[in-house]
């Protein structure tokens, strides 16, 4: 089956501002700046190359290089760090979580995203050079997020105590969960040549290395490495010397609060809502395993949860002489990563675009420009098997993304040798009470009033009737329903998007890196539209 393509607002997954976006609706063009088409990317090339300085470039590369020492790396990994250095290089970033072992299929999917648009615009434009960037949230802190991956519909969990930004946090503990993981493959699948792959993966990321940092830093260049992905920790001390500035005037000034407030209740009026609700400080304080809210309050500035307090005087000492302390939250970080980046676009979900579009006022009053925003390409992976009894059964792969009841009643219909659908009867009984009405207009008020209540128990009882055949013919043709209904499930774990619950390891085991590769080939960032690909 060749990959087919859906309309992101006809898989019913995705929200009204996602799909207002690509539909391009006037009621979203004040939210962001040049939409993500081929040719926009020459005036955000000019906008960002004016804002970029060399400095800045000077010491990306030298923390890059840094972050990688011990790090075996590719030539082309290592040759887009150098580029870096250039004028005329320039990034297209996602960003994700510490998941573990990647956490989710769409993972992947945002990194060949970035990957496969960033070789593209260098076609398009062959006197600039453009790197994919995948930036690690290693301040985060909801540990609970990324502690765990699904395998064949069960839970994996890396069960410990917490605290601080997670990027930090040793992989102690990491022995037994990857125990378990190779408990489960072995009991199911044997150990074939890739679920040893896998195995060898897992434990040279997250046995071999001190933090889960180090581990997700060493994962993601093995899975794209041959592909010139270059990896970013922004919890690094020198690159948040470039964000001093913005973090000073959030502590004195806070901007972002009154911008992005301004923004959001323009959205709200827009008929949009709030993807995330600005702080009056959007800044947290990093320290010693701590990540906690910097609040102000009676003129001194409180480390919530702890004893620690500040004057505005020392907290801006503070901020001088110790920028790594200050972690930007999920509203700031867009902005120091474009500070720190030369970023054309960032490449996300649609719920990273829906915040994204809160911020564009706020980048416009601190005179950083505002980068393209594009929806990362999602896709449901259909096995060959799978294939074969999507064709065996006879079913559209769009039908697929149809609420269950829906698909199961669309398929029964089709399969029934009895015509199921009584709108043919209902448009008859219309027709007919049109002349009662008409009789009932010449009567009184009453009869009308009559005449209509007897219309609707008619329509009612029709409803009933078609209910019932259908669930008859449900019956009679059960088996085929259950097979329809199975596939839908396997494809759709949980009743949601396959990239949202499975984990690569699951395709890994059976196809190896052809996976990576195949995906590469057929996903197209620029496309815009949802793929469905047969392995």
């Amino acid at each position: 089956m060749p990959t087919q393509h859906i309309a992101y607002a006809s898989t019913g997954y995705f929200s009204k501002t996602v799909c207002d976006y690509l539909s391009q609706q006037k009621t979203l063009k004040d939210f962001y700046g040049n939409f993500p088409a081929l040719e926009n990317f020459e005036n955000q090339i000019n906008q960002k190359a004016k804002s970029f300085k060399d400095l800045s470039r000077e010491t990306l590369v030298k923390q890059l290089k840094l972050q990688y020492k011990g790090i075996s790396t590719s030539e082309a990994t290592e040759k887009n760090i150098e580029s870096l250095s250039n004028n005329n290089t320039f990034t297209i970033t996602t960003g994700h979580q510490l998941n573990l072992f990647t956490g989710p299929l769409y993972f992947l999917y945002k990194i060949i995203s970035v990957i496969n648009l960033s070789e593209e615009l260098c076609k398009a434009h062959p006197d600039n050079h453009f790197v994919p960037v995948y930036w690690m949230a290693t301040e985060d802190h909801d540990f609970d997020e990324i502690n765990y991956f699904n395998f064949q519909g069960k839970k994996v969990v890396w069960d410990r105590e917490t605290g601080g930004a997670v990027g930090e946090l040793s992989t102690e503990g990491l022995q037994q969960v990857f125990i378990a993981f190779e408990n489960e493959l072995k009991r199911n699948f044997g150990f074939s040549d890739h679920a040893k792959q896998l195995l060898k993966l897992f434990k040279k990321a997250y046995l071999d290395h001190g933090t889960l940092t180090e581990a997700t830093r060493y994962l993601g260049n093995q899975l794209f490495k041959d592909y010139g992905l270059v990896i970013v920790d922004g919890n690094d001390r020198e690159l948040k010397r470039a964000f001093i500035p913005y973090a000073e005037k959030e502590l004195t000034a806070q901007l972002s609060f009154h911008k992005v407030s301004e923004t959001t209740k323009a959205l709200i009026e827009a008929g949009y809502g709030e993807q995330v609700h600005p702080r009056e400080i959007n800044l947290f304080y990093l320290k010693d395993g701590i990540r906690e809210r910097i609040v102000a309050a009676e003129g001194r500035y409180l480390i919530n949860d702890t004893e620690l307090t500040f004057t505005k005087t020392e907290i801006l000492a503070e901020v001088q002489e110790y920028p790594e302390r200050f972690s930007p939250n999920a509203l700031l970080r867009p902005l120091y990563q474009e500070v720190v980046l030369p970023n054309l676009c960032y490449t996300g979900g649609g719920g990273e675009l829906a915040y994204w579009f809160q911020l564009k006022d706020y980048f416009e009053s601190v005179a950083v420009p505002f980068p393209i925003l594009l929806l990362r390409n999602s896709t449901v992976l259909i096995s060959e098997k799978a294939g074969q009894t999507l064709e065996r059964l006879d079913v559209n792969v769009e039908d697929l993304f149809k609420k269950q009841h829906a698909l199961q009643a669309m398929y029964t219909k089709k399969i029934s040798n009895i015509e199921i659908d009584f709108s043919q009867q209902r448009t008859h009984l219309k027709d007919q009470f049109k002349s009662m009405y008409e009789i009932a207009t010449k009567t009184d008020a009453s009869f009308l009033g009559a005449v209509g209540a007897q219309e609707k128990k008619q329509l009612k009882g029709l409803d009933h009737l078609e209910k019932r055949l259908l669930k008859a013919q449900k019956r009679k043709h059960e088996e085929l329903v259950i097979k329809v209904t199975a596939l839908q499930d396997s494809l759709f774990p949980q009743h949601s998007l396959q990239e949202r619950n499975t984990n690569f390891a699951e395709f890994y085991l059976e196809y190896g890196p052809e996976l990576i590769n195949k995906l590469k080939k057929e996903l197209r960032p620029l496309g815009l539209r949802f793929s469905v690909i047969e392995l």
